[in-house]
């Protein structure tokens, strides 16, 4: 399904002016994060973008490279610092991702990007997700985000591919806004953000019964 006309213009129209006012921000930001955690102060990592085409995603570092006495690297909920809870609470670790928007790689509203190795997990139902660009924030996001289950992060973002429209885009920025001044959902219970995704019940039966 393709994005509704007009999508691409909308995300620069926002975007570009973000990037100029929030750039001084995004700048003392990253000395914090370069005083507090070291280099480098941009996380890199390949996530899957429309169609599932790997993109490059940017965001700034939340966690430390602190590794075990066997060069492990620690839970992610050890290695997550104070000022990294604190990027994360507030969801400004996210602002480099404008830069994918920039590029045409993400929207600013759409299913979050996940993990590359998720890809082969989803059933063809959930991998519906990625037959628009990921977004900055989307419909999961602002319905319970990571309080929510994996199966319940994809019916909403399948909602979203089926509904998606300027207006939808719109509300859901508004409501973005509103859902981090609360702060809801940003972990679940007993995980920094979520635990990893395994694959639906039904998904893992069929790897099951194949020869």
């Amino acid at each position: 399904m393709k994005s509704y006309p007009g999508k691409r213009l909308f995300d620069l129209v926002i975007t570009i002016p973000a990037l100029i006012v929030l750039s001084p921000f995004m700048l003392v930001l990253a000395v914090f994060v370069r005083q507090r955690m070291g280099t480098p102060v941009i996380f890199q990592q390949m996530r899957p973008g429309y169609h599932g085409m790997p993109f490059m995603l940017y965001k700034f570092r939340t966690m430390t490279t602190a590794t075990d006495e066997k060069g492990k690297l620690l839970p992610d909920d050890v290695r997550l610092t104070a000022f990294g809870k604190f990027l994360r609470k507030t969801s400004l670790d996210e602002l480099p991702e404008l830069l994918n928007i920039l590029r045409g790689e993400m929207s600013l509203v759409g299913p979050r990007p996940l993990m590359m190795q998720y890809l082969r997990r989803y059933s063809p139902e959930q991998g519906r997700r990625h037959d628009v660009k990921p977004g900055l924030t989307g419909w999961a996001q602002i319905n319970g985000r990571n309080a929510l289950s994996w199966e319940q992060k994809f019916e909403l973002d399948l909602w979203y591919v089926d509904h998606q429209s300027l207006w939808l885009d719109i509300k859901i920025i508004a409501l973005t806004f509103w859902q981090l001044i609360k702060r809801d959902g940003i972990s679940a219970e007993g995980h920094a953000t979520m635990p990893e995704f395994m694959g639906t019940l039904e998904r893992k039966d069929d790897h099951a019964s194949t020869p």
